[in-house]
């Protein structure tokens, strides 16, 4: 894969970026939601443009989770708080309030595709 950064694990280890694992992720947290797979690829290579535009040459895992909360949230919320209640270790029910309660002020990816973007967002 061209110009990846390193992925720095929770652990401290390193390993090159896998797309595999990134897909499958995603694709957990998309079971059963109506969201295409073009949808999906679009968000996937999101993420990559955006690793391969960085400076550094390493990059944590908890940032490449937080870019696939950003883009789950775009595409559907019910996806979103399923990743993230594993990506943020929820341990009771207050933790899934407070997520839902929190992307309840958010505009619905139903908005984010009415919209048209005044910006480039990939800049």
């Amino acid at each position: 894969m061209l110009n990846m950064p390193m992925v720095i694990k929770n652990d401290g280890s390193r390993d090159a970026f896998d797309e595999v694992r990134l897909r499958s992720g995603m694709m957990r947290s998309l079971e059963k939601r109506p969201v295409s797979a073009e949808q999906i690829e679009d968000a996937i290579n999101h993420i990559k443009r955006q690793l391969v535009g960085l400076e550094a040459r390493e990059i944590s895992s908890r940032e490449i989770g937080a870019m696939v909360m950003h883009e789950l949230q775009r595409l559907d919320q019910v996806a979103y708080i399923r990743f993230a209640s594993v990506y943020l270790s929820f341990e009771d029910i207050q933790a899934f309030e407070e997520a839902i309660r929190a992307l309840a002020s958010e505009p619905t990816p139903e908005m984010h595709r009415r919209q048209v973007p005044l910006i480039d967002e990939d800049s």
